[in-house]
């Protein structure tokens, strides 16, 4: 999926692209009916909350080993489509997965992200450089009432702004402070809120503030994220580094699939099951 000169030159603006209707609606069905078959998987990389325990978080879906692994989630983190447009914004033909996730906003109960960068928290496992990106792929329609994400435009061209651990949501994450968030807003064009029916897709710089509310719906919100960094920036020895799941060790390069690898892969699965 070659981007035109004016997709490449917003991304370098404003810190993020929009992909309406990337995923097919085939393939969407495929994916969420592998989330729900991951769903009551009880592993490391599976975070819950609520007084449910539903997953709010379930990662390393794109390797061939472990509980969560999932061949139509692999499939579409290598098609053109995806890893395509992430080599040709970061620049290099050879990248890797930091981790892959998909995030279950659970009806009513599914809470905040604060405002964050992503690199708040890489920066801790050792990588060095902000050559990284985030691909997002909505699984159902995203709206302010389920909690979509919001994207501060430009934000990426800030470099890091110094974080907090912030411990109030079932995933501690290293968030921006509100006194600083609401210092660069009052500078800042006004939030985007990233909605769309499924299928939708975005890709963001690891440096971009974004944040996503509470889901006040009686609908779960339902999105993929595949973590790109080039492998020449994989990341560095620190002690007591994070596990598999958040922090790959698996640095090879990532080859590219047919376009139509997700449902081949969702064929082979049935076809092994009869």
């Amino acid at each position: 999926m070659p981007l035109s000169p004016a997709q490449r030159a917003a991304y370098e603006r404003d810190g993020f692209l929009v992909f309406p209707g990337l995923v097919a609606t085939a393939e969407v069905a495929l994916l969420r009916s592998e989330v729900e078959r991951l769903m009551p998987v009880q592993a490391e990389g599976t975070v819950r909350e609520g007084a449910t325990g539903a997953p709010k978080s379930m990662f390393r879906l794109h390797e061939t080993d472990g509980p969560t692994a999932s061949p139509p989630f692999r499939a579409l983190s290598r098609t053109p489509r995806v890893l395509g447009a992430a080599k040709e914004l970061l620049g290099d033909e050879q990248l890797y997965l930091h981790h892959s996730k998909v995030n279950v906003k659970a009806a009513i109960e599914g809470s905040v992200w604060p405002w964050h960068q992503d690199y708040g928290a890489w920066q801790l496992d050792g990588i060095q450089r902000p050559d990284m990106a985030t691909f997002m792929v909505a699984l159902d329609e995203a709206t302010e009432m389920n909690g979509c994400l919001y994207f501060l435009p430009g934000s990426h061209r800030w470099g890091r702004t110094e974080a907090y651990l912030d411990t109030s949501t079932a995933y501690r994450l290293w968030s921006v402070p509100p006194a600083e968030m609401r210092r660069r807003m009052a500078e800042s064009p006004e939030p985007v809120a990233i909605t769309g029916p499924p299928g939708t897709a975005a890709i963001f710089h690891c440096n971009l503030m974004h944040a996503s509310g509470h889901n006040l719906s009686r609908h779960d919100r339902w999105q993929a994220y595949f973590c790109f960094n080039t492998c020449a920036n994989r990341p560095l020895d620190v002690p007591s580094p994070r596990a598999d799941h958040v922090r790959s060790r698996n640095w090879a390069p990532m080859q590219l699939v047919a376009d139509d690898a997700v449902l081949q892969a969702g064929r082979a699965a049935r076809a092994a099951a009869e």
